[in-house]
């Protein structure tokens, strides 16, 4: 129900853009996320958006060169990711929460009920 894709293999500074297609039902009432996972480490929370009022929150390492977006027409978020670093090598995840989170809750992984399959993101030289 939720379709991961646009990873790859790009230098440091290099940009991608990720997108999350979700079927099944539509992005109304629901909280969209990234999250990503490095080889050894746990699943952390990139970028959120509560779909009801496009809200918003960046983990402190990515703020300021990703971008969350969506497209309602096509039920697909984005994550616009520019700048990128050996340290956003990872396996990136989209998940939805079947509700409406608040801010202090978006990167609590168990509030999210359905997860994409993943797309790596290789960022080296």
């Amino acid at each position: 129900q939720l379709q991961a894709s646009g990873g790859g293999l790009v230098q440091p500074g290099g940009s991608l853009r990720l997108s999350c297609v979700v079927s099944g039902f539509t992005l109304n009432g629901y909280t969209i996320g990234w999250f990503r996972q490095a080889p050894g480490k746990e699943r952390e929370g990139v970028s959120c958006m509560r779909q009801s009022d496009g809200n918003t929150a960046y983990a402190t390492s990515v703020r300021g060169r990703f971008t969350i977006s969506r497209d309602k027409a096509k039920n697909t978020v984005y994550l616009q990711m520019n700048n990128l670093q050996p340290e956003d090598t990872a396996v990136y995840y989209c998940a939805a929460a079947a509700r409406g989170l608040i801010r202090s809750s978006m990167f609590a992984i168990r509030y999210y009920d359905y997860w994409g399959q993943g797309t790596q993101v290789t960022v080296s030289s």
